[in-house]
């Protein structure tokens, strides 16, 4: 009997007339909403029908959406107490919210991200001009930014109609695995990764009729103003699709949506074209999104050493003790891991936080055509279509493999966090230098005026931190009551964010940051721009 109910839940219909559609309903449900906390993979192979196999893909599911929801809001967490949305360009994107000119100052030259704008910005802009308090405006960006992870994941678990919410399973996993790579820069990537999963699920699941449609429709366009890159994801959930069939309503609805999205698209970035300054950045800027170079990089290094040594001793022991073998695989790496971080290692993932963007514009859609692959799969679409896959896919559903992707997220986990503590406590550092120097008495006039002061005068471990177009404006941030004696500035800069002219503006105007700051900016703004 169980074999059957087995074929029935893989077919989505009764095996036989032995079981009545009342009964075979009412265990359907039962399987969809209890067994949240078991892969789809291992559900319909041939393993299913084993409690071990069964049971450790279960651990599989439940460490994947633990360690996915626990990273959403450790983001939020961690941002706001260290102030990540100061870091990198989060300083001159705070700083625009505090002084009430964000869209001035940037976002009329990337129009075509302005979901992001109008997510984070709007609102704490809003806040800032109605209370004046510019800290509580660059809070309220943190948490909407740093909390977009969760709200994404929160709208695919209300979404996700697939067996066993495979979808929401590979939405955690790509949160927990692949976001830290860029945790605390403030790439609008991070927000198209936060809209691709609820939208990848909207487009397979949502109701038909004229909401469904609408629906598809929004989360389609809200995301593919995320971000340039972010096209590549609304073109990825299409191909999802095309498994239904070319004819499929989900299909043909999503392909109608896609259609209308990227005309209104391309006549947005024909009707705003961005400054002449800002245009050669952004074409230069755009040429690099994809360079294989950045994966060049420690942080790179050490997460494809560690489960390469992983998987090889897996392997090895995997002849001694199966089951075991990937168990002793972590300690062994951890205890690598430990001697590497205790007496080896002097690198810090800070800088490269900004390039890693392009790991997840590749990877997130790989990873959402696996989930829609197996949640294909269990509908009985996939194997009709694209049979060698499937069978592909069935190794993943095994005892052993489920408990050796256990121990690889383990380790995963481990490196971000300690990473991340790494860079978090090393910001901190960073920011209290900046903050010694603005408020201090050094000056370094060859920069342009008495006022201001070099961060070349940091150490070098606290100036792996920097990012040279925005110190001035993180010099400012930090002061005591946005009040600084000097503003900082980093001689390397080749990149100035405002004109004069917009700067002297924003002097002007009445604004919640005093007009101290406001005069050293535009000062800055005036020799270069």
């Amino acid at each position: 009997m169980e074999r059957l109910w087995s074929r029935a839940f893989i077919s989505g219909k009764p095996p036989d007339e032995t079981i009545s559609s009342a009964v075979y309903q009412q265990l359907n449900m039962m399987h969809k909403w209890s067994d949240i906390s078991m892969l789809v993979a291992a559900r319909d192979t041939p393993h299913f029908s084993k409690a071990p196999a069964r049971s450790d893909a279960r651990l599989l599911q439940i460490c994947v959406v633990a360690a996915g929801l626990y990273w959403s809001i450790l983001y939020v967490a961690i941002g706001l107490e260290y102030e990540l949305q100061l870091f990198g360009d989060g300083s001159i994107f705070s700083y625009s919210i505090a002084v009430e000119d964000s869209w001035v100052f940037h976002w009329h030259n990337i129009v075509n991200r302005v979901f992001v704008y109008l997510f984070s910005y709007v609102p704490a802009e809003t806040y800032v001009e109605i209370t004046k308090d510019p800290y509580g405006g660059i809070v309220i960006y943190g948490l909407l930014f740093f909390g977009a992870q969760l709200f994404g994941l929160i709208a695919t678990w209300v979404i996700d109609r697939s067996t066993g919410q495979v979808f929401v399973t590979y939405a955690c996993g790509s949160t927990a695995c692949l976001c830290p790579l860029i945790f605390g820069f403030p790439t609008e990537v991070w927000m198209a990764h936060a809209l691709f999963w609820p939208a990848l699920a909207l487009c397979h699941y949502a109701p038909r009729g004229i909401g469904g449609g609408v629906a598809v429709f929004v989360a389609l366009l809200g995301l593919a103003f995320t971000h340039e890159g972010a096209l590549i994801f609304v073109i990825a959930i299409l191909a999802t699709l095309l498994p239904r069939g070319s004819r499929d309503a989900a299909f043909m609805r999503a392909a109608s949506a896609f259609l209308a999205v990227i005309s209104i698209w391309a006549l947005v970035k024909v009707m705003f074209p961005p400054d002449g300054y800002f245009a050669g950045v952004f074409d230069r800027a755009a040429l690099h999104v994809f360079d294989l170079g950045i994966l060049n990089c420690d942080l790179a290094r050490l997460l494809f050493g560690t489960i390469a040594i992983y998987c090889l001793v897996c392997y090895l022991l995997s002849r001694l003790t199966p089951t075991r073998a990937p168990a002793y695989g972590v300690l062994l790496v951890t205890a690598l891991l430990a001697t590497y971080w205790l007496w080896f290692d002097h690198a810090l993932h800070a800088q490269n936080r900004y390039y890693m963007r392009t790991v997840l514009l590749v990877v997130t859609p790989l990873l959402g055509a696996l989930a829609a692959g197996y949640a294909l799969r269990a509908e009985n679409q996939l194997p009709r279509i694209i049979p060698i896959l499937s069978r592909l896919m069935s190794t993943f559903a095994t005892k052993v493999m489920a408990r050796a992707l256990v121990g690889a997220l383990v380790l995963v986990a481990l490196v971000h966090a300690v990473e991340t503590l790494k860079f978090v406590a090393a910001w901190a550092h960073y920011k209290a230098a900046v903050r010694e120097l603005a408020m201090g008495v050094g000056s370094d006039p060859a920069l342009g005026d008495p006022q201001f002061v070099s961060s070349t005068r940091l150490n070098d471990n606290l100036y792996r931190l920097s990012w040279s177009s925005t110190t001035p404006f993180l010099s400012v941030l930090v002061a005591q009551e946005f009040a600084p004696s000097r503003l900082v500035l980093d001689k390397a800069a080749n990149y100035f964010w405002i004109t004069c002219q917009t700067a002297t503006e924003s002097e002007l105007e009445q604004r919640a940051i005093p007009a101290a700051g406001r005069r050293l900016v535009r000062l800055h703004a005036c020799l270069h721009r």
